[in-house]
């Protein structure tokens, strides 16, 4: 990769003494007589060992039975084994501890409807719904191990059900509520799954979109199947099968509000969520009751700084990690979460900043997708609004432009609220890189990494380097890591340790500059050589969302007879926008200003949209495989599979 890269601007925003001083990392470091974060970084990734047990203890994660050994290398680096002879259940943690203390009264989570209904639970009513669902899934026989699928939008109690699944030791296999039969036919299948919870419809800007037929049409080729719990979510008529379906809320409300947890081991399986790939069967990565939930709490509680008492909304799917990272992470925090089962901007622009205003949300994670598309909306939909309640903003998903970042910085945020950038992945369980409210932070930069990562940047050679891009890798083990992909222990072998010897490769480019910060550039396998030089998409589509016309934009390399490669870019456009050859012309020129005249782009295309996963994340391999005639692989990741279409008839 080309050592050429635009650091840009210097810090932007510095914390007050008070904010380091008030900090929860500032916490655990005066706890461990650490005197500075540099040290916390050192020390953390020296001694992992250490640090997990300190991280878990922290937590107060409780077991029924202590470990003996926190971390056990005998089968490699790819697969350590964690808390040795611990046994524990996470919901056990985020629940069952707090009950008959104070914190059973206290908030654990609101939601909120795209149609204005809002429903909030405190941590005792959360408990006892969860016991409720529990007891019906015992009493279907379904138990340790068992696979169950979740099914549903971001709908109350799709959080009873994900902890349902894992206080009887099961196993959640998330869905994304967007999703079509056949990826819930390969999901199903692979997870062996004995249930499932499915929704009977969703409300989409105002409009039922049905779910339980796409799920009966899975279930018909799902053999293991044997019981389907249906929440009557959009007043559908559908059918039910007698010997199969149940519906929630005639039997959930007659169990009993009391529930034995199970006692799990340590490193027993809580969930398989899989990853979106283009090609081949989806990966499931595997998490452990003491695995990914430890690591999302830890990031929550260092990262975004969330304290007992505050509210943390993160716009996110449950078939996302950052849905069980959302439950999970607020849950063992001791906080408090908001959901909303809707479109952002619906029935109005202003729709996502009219809630944090109702309901005095204390952290807002969101993705820099979101941002841009809010952006052509301007100042106008919450100029009126009180957002005082804001501390901070969060943001994952995909690499930062300058100009959206800048615009949620400076005209949303005052330039009061730092952005917490937060880069890893599903299989990560959490993040690789994550700023913090203690750190400066500068535009589109992540201030840090995360405590306990021992993160680098690798060049071709597997050297450590410093203000060149090359690959971000991972040296060391972490709680949070994926226990292997289910059923294809190979496969993951071979996707993150087989190129640097004893190295996780994230597959991300990345580059840190002089003062330490970090910055993520998206896939290394997105990255385009035109005429030998190497580039990084981000690099390209920065430049034309800084046009006012571009919302988003998308940059691919197609074969060229003498440059090698040559770029072609796809654009969407601001809702006024008409395309047309002038516009593009004027793209054009801009790329070649700014990058040189052998880096312009031989078209600048105007589509609907990209391709995009359910976290956001543009898909520009499948962007070429469709604009170049090939097969684009499995689309069924994509949130809008119908952009394949169109960009096949641009060819």
């Amino acid at each position: 990769m080309t050592d050429r890269f635009d650091f840009g601007e210097g810090i932007v925003w510095q914390p007050d003494a008070d904010t380091i001083d008030q900090a929860r990392v500032t916490d655990f470091m005066r706890q461990h007589g650490i005197p500075a974060y540099q040290d916390l970084m050192d020390r953390s990734t020296a001694d992992v060992a250490w640090f997990t047990d300190a991280i878990l203890k922290y937590l107060d994660i409780r077991f029924y039975q202590p470990y003996t050994e926190v971390l056990d290398l005998s089968n490699g680096i790819a697969w350590p084994r964690w808390c040795l002879d611990g046994k524990l259940n996470i919901v056990h943690n985020c629940l069952d501890k707090y009950i008959g203390t104070a914190k059973e009264h206290e908030i654990a989570f609101i939601y909120e409807s795209e149609e204005g209904q809002v429903r909030s639970y405190t941590y005792l009513q959360l408990f006892e719904e969860v016991n409720q669902a529990a007891n019906l899934l015992r009493s279907l026989g379904l138990g340790r191990g068992d696979g169950i699928g979740v099914y549903m939008p971001m709908a109350q109690e799709v959080v009873v059900a994900v902890l349902a699944i894992a206080k009887i030791g099961a196993i959640i296999l998330p869905l994304f509520s967007g999703y079509g039969s056949s990826a819930l036919i390969t999901r199903l299948n692979d997870g062996e799954a004995k249930a499932i919870f499915v929704a009977d419809g969703v409300f989409r800007r105002g409009k039922a979109v049905a779910m339980k037929p796409i799920a009966d049409q899975a279930a018909e080729q799902v053999p293991s199947l044997r019981h389907m719990i249906v929440l009557n979510h959009a007043g559908q008529n559908i059918p039910m099968q007698p010997d199969r379906d149940l519906w929630w809320h005639e039997i959930i409300p007659t169990q009993s509000t009391q529930s034995r947890t199970e006692e799990t081991s340590a490193e027993d399986i809580l969930m398989i969520i899989y990853t979106s790939g283009t090609t081949g069967r989806p990966k499931g990565a595997v998490h452990t009751h003491c695995g990914a939930p430890v690591k999302y709490a830890q990031d929550m509680a260092f990262g975004t700084d969330i304290h007992p008492g505050e509210l943390i909304y993160w716009m996110t799917d449950m078939g996302w990690m950052m849905g069980p990272w959302l439950v999970f992470g607020t849950l063992l925090n001791g906080a408090s979460f908001f959901i909303y089962d809707g479109a952002p901007d619906y029935p109005a622009p202003g729709r996502l900043w009219e809630m944090i205003e109702r309901h005095r949300i204390n952290i807002l994670g969101l993705s820099p997708t979101l941002v841009r598309s809010l952006l052509q909306y301007g100042e106008a939909p919450f100029k009126d609004l009180d957002l005082g309640s804001l501390k901070l903003f969060a943001s994952t998903g995909e690499p930062w432009n300058p100009g959206p970042w800048k615009w949620l910085f400076e005209v949303v945020g005052k330039k009061k609220r730092p952005i917490i950038n937060y880069s890893g992945g599903t299989e990560i369980g959490g993040g690789i890189v994550m700023g913090n409210p203690t750190l400066p932070i500068k535009v589109t930069a992540i201030s840090c990494a995360c405590p306990g990562i021992a993160a680098d940047i690798f060049n071709e050679q597997g050297q450590s380097i410093r203000n060149q891009v090359g690959e971000l890798v991972v040296k060391a083990p972490w709680i949070g890591m994926t226990r292997g992909f289910w059923k294809d222990p190979g496969r993951y072998e071979e996707t993150y340790w087989s190129r640097y010897p004893d190295t996780w490769l994230h597959g991300d480019w990345a580059v840190q500059d002089g003062d330490g910060m970090w910055y993520v550039l998206g896939r290394s396998d997105d990255a385009i050589k035109v005429a030998g030089k190497q580039l990084a998409p981000a690099e390209v589509e920065s430049i034309l969302v800084g046009h006012p016309a571009v919302v988003e934009a998308g940059a691919i390399g197609v074969p060229h007879q003498i440059k090698g490669n040559e770029l072609v870019v796809f654009c969407t456009l601001t809702i006024n926008t008409k395309p047309g050859d002038a516009l593009e012309t004027e793209l054009i020129a801009m790329i070649a200003d700014k990058m040189g005249k052998p880096l312009a782009p031989k078209r600048v295309l105007f589509v609907r949209d990209l391709p995009k996963t359910r976290n956001a994340k543009v898909m520009r391999r499948m962007i070429r495989s469709a604009y170049l005639g090939q097969d684009p692989g499995d689309t069924s990741s994509l949130l809008n599979p119908e952009t394949i279409e169109e960009i096949r008839s641009l060819r």
